[in-house]
């Protein structure tokens, strides 16, 4: 099953530190197991552009599509057995220390 990891910011957790950030070690231990299908870091939510359309005009705005504190700094999609699994994963991330780790199902098309 496909699971969507977002890494997330969060300004209420404890700091970076540089020097136990593991995402090599993370990175390796996904592919070595053979679960890991993509992930990448984001660019800041300042970069973000939100596209709506109402009554067939396009709208544009600039940044995230929520104002908060906190931002999905990048993403996985990893093929595991279960959520069990995929939570395991999350939790080694090292972003599940310095910020959180929200684990989705994906949900396909039929």
């Amino acid at each position: 099953m496909e699971y969507l990891l977002f890494i997330v910011s969060d300004p209420a957790a404890p700091p970076y530190i540089p020097e136990e950030d593991n995402i090599e070690e993370w990175v390796a231990d996904v592919e070595r197991r053979g679960v890991s299908r993509v992930g990448n870091r984001l660019r800041p939510a300042s970069d973000a552009t939100t596209v709506t359309v109402r009554d067939g005009q396009t709208i544009l705005t600039d940044g995230p599509f929520a104002d908060t504190k906190e931002w999905i700094a990048g993403f996985d999609l990893i093929d595991v057995e279960n959520l069990d699994e995929a939570i395991e994963i999350a939790a080694k991330h090292p972003m599940a220390r310095f910020g959180r780790v929200e684990v989705r199902p994906v949900w396909p098309f039929e």
